[in-house]
């Protein structure tokens, strides 16, 4: 009979062990993309930017060669492209850069911006104080758009074990399509918008 219990009592016990393993995997699971998204917005990890108010920080006399980068997902309808490849910026300096996209279709598309800085060492030393890629962008047909990046590089990057070493940094975006908002129709982009026939 005792025999018989404490077996019944160790299933019981290996059932919960499994179920809170299954539970707590599970919420690891759920987690891991917001945690992984903190990670690199924290450290700067994977290319992965700041973003600032716009507060003044040092300016160094020492410049960085930013370059500017431009694709889009496949099947996005959009032309998109930088409107300088490349800018020299002092260190600690506001700067400001223009993309521009297009919707050479007869509908209107929404798009979302994803991005990334190479390399990786300058991810959290590139800081972007407005950017169109902090809000989804609605073109509408034959509507082109100038789209600002406003950023600095932050005057750390020289005090860094790696980020002293990096003289030129890349700043790509991808632009995706998302599922057009219900007010669509009356939302132009968020960049300077022009019409194109």
């Amino acid at each position: 009979m005792i025999r018989r219990y404490r077996a019944l009592s160790d299933r019981h016990k290996t059932l919960v062990q499994t179920i809170a393993v299954v539970l707590v995997m599970g919420s690891l699971g759920f987690a891991s993309v917001p945690l992984y998204d903190w990670f690199c917005r924290v450290t700067g990890y994977g290319g992965t930017t700041s973003v600032a108010d716009g507060r003044g920080v040092e300016v160094l006399d020492q410049t960085i060669t930013v370059r500017f980068d431009a694709s889009l997902e496949a099947g996005m309808p959009w032309r998109f492209r930088p409107m300088q490849r490349e800018m020299k910026v002092r260190i600690g300096e506001v700067a400001l850069a223009f993309y521009e996209a297009e919707n050479p279709t007869d509908r209107p598309v929404a798009g979302s911006a994803s991005y990334n800085v190479t390399p990786f060492a300058a991810g959290g030393f590139f800081t972007k104080i407005d950017c169109f890629c902090f809000e989804s962008q609605v073109l509408q047909p034959g509507e082109r758009a100038e789209m600002p990046v406003t950023f600095y590089v932050d005057p750390a990057i020289v005090r860094d074990r790696d980020g002293k070493f990096v003289r030129q940094i890349t700043l790509s975006y991808t632009f995706h399509t998302i599922d057009l908002p219900e007010t669509a129709a009356l939302a132009p982009a968020g960049g300077v918008a022009t019409t194109t026939n």
